[in-house]
């Protein structure tokens, strides 16, 4: 593409894990590491439990914060949902939008996917959109068709200004908590499809600003060989995070390619 120098972004992903007393300590470990700011942006998402402890305890740090989902609208009768204003009052820096098990166990259609991408960045929030595909698709070579389609709906009334605060994530339905990761040739074709496609939809610059995210088996092993790729600027992790140990592994790795590329 056009060689645009991209900050990589590395977000654990903490899912439905993680108990009350692993919070601080993992954070105390991770932060020290982050602060250094070498070359990458660093996020930890997790439950909306957790969010307003680790907020406070990442206060003044490079750290930041993410939700794992929100509602489309700032308040009603929604119980159970989490309202995007409320998140960004939090202090909330990011949130995940239309994740594959979101996509699968709650029967989240592209339509809300679009819904909460606005209402996100109507609320300052910064919305990861993830685009997946399952291993059917692949196989059947219209896994192209599948992408534009959820990445033509997420963004539908996105302006090219508001693009500055979006993230695409691409991540295959087989690849995640699988322990098999796409290669990273497979990751770069579709992170390269996504951004021709994003100039397509606005135009270069936006394309050349938007950060894609690979997530799906990320693994301190395979981490380099995706952030190396042209097209791919970070990382979307879940298993490989749930250690300090090793999500400081992949931030260590993420810092090394951005040092590199600036």
């Amino acid at each position: 593409m056009t060689g645009a120098v991209r900050r990589p972004l590395v977000m654990a992903n903490w899912k439905m894990n993680m108990t009350p007393d692993q919070v601080e300590p993992y954070l105390q470990q991770v932060i020290p590491e982050v602060n250094k700011d070498t070359g990458a942006d660093v996020a930890v998402a997790a439950q909306d439990l957790y969010l307003a402890q680790m907020v406070k305890e990442t206060a003044g740090s490079r750290l930041a914060i993410a939700a794992e989902n929100a509602h489309w609208t700032d308040d009603g009768a929604y119980t159970g949902e989490t309202s995007p204003k409320a998140l960004a009052l939090v202090g909330v820096s990011y949130v995940l939008i239309g994740h594959f098990e979101r996509r699968k166990l709650f029967n989240e259609t592209d339509e809300r996917v679009n819904l909460k991408t606005k209402a996100a960045l109507k609320n300052g929030l910064k919305p990861i959109v993830d685009l997946d595909e399952d291993l059917s698709a692949y196989a059947k070579e219209d896994k192209k068709t599948i992408v534009l389609k959820q990445l033509k709906i997420a963004l539908e009334g996105i302006t090219a200004e508001e693009m500055a605060d979006v993230a695409i994530a691409y991540e295959p339905t087989w690849a995640i908590g699988s322990g098999e990761a796409a290669s990273a040739e497979q990751a770069e074709k579709s992170a390269e499809f996504i951004r021709q496609s994003l100039v397509n939809l606005y135009d270069q610059q936006v394309a050349d600003q938007t950060r894609i995210l690979y997530g799906g088996s990320v693994t301190t092993e395979n981490a380099a060989d995706f952030l190396s790729q042209e097209d791919i600027d970070g990382i979307l992790v879940g298993k490989a995070a749930l250690k300090p140990e090793s999500f400081l592994k992949l931030i260590d790795i993420a810092q090394e390619t951005g040092s590199e590329a600036n």
